[in-house]
């Protein structure tokens, strides 16, 4: 049976940016995480064992998301590499990292960052 494991706003205060202010003050990010994954075996089980245990994937970004980084696509890149270090068996995933307001001199919500692997 396959479906998919999501972890969809995970809300963080950040110092990622190349600026100085976004250093000292830092900034709202928020990360977005979609995996494939077959749930045939913990459906029927019930068993945290069975799957992909979100719980540690928020610990892996939350991990990441503490160290400063200049670019949202080293920040990216980084908390991908330490998923895939964690969960030896993630091949596939989504990972979306997004800025509130950045600093791009005029209105703006959003800069957003990408992976798919």
């Amino acid at each position: 049976m396959k479906g998919y494991i999501e972890l969809s706003g995970m809300h963080f205060r950040a110092r990622h940016g190349c600026l100085e202010s976004e250093r000292t003050e830092g900034n709202d990010f928020v990360v977005d995480f979609r995996c494939p994954v077959d749930i045939g075996r913990a459906a029927e089980s019930d068993c945290l064992e069975d799957t992909l245990d979100y719980s540690r994937v928020y610990a892996v970004v939350a991990a990441q998301m503490e160290i400063p980084s200049n670019l949202l696509e080293h920040v990216a890149a980084r908390i991908a590499s330490s998923l895939q270090q964690e969960f030896k068996g993630l091949e596939h995933f989504e990972l979306t990292v997004s800025k509130k307001n950045p600093p791009v001199g005029g209105e703006c919500e959003w800069a957003r960052v990408s992976i798919s692997l």
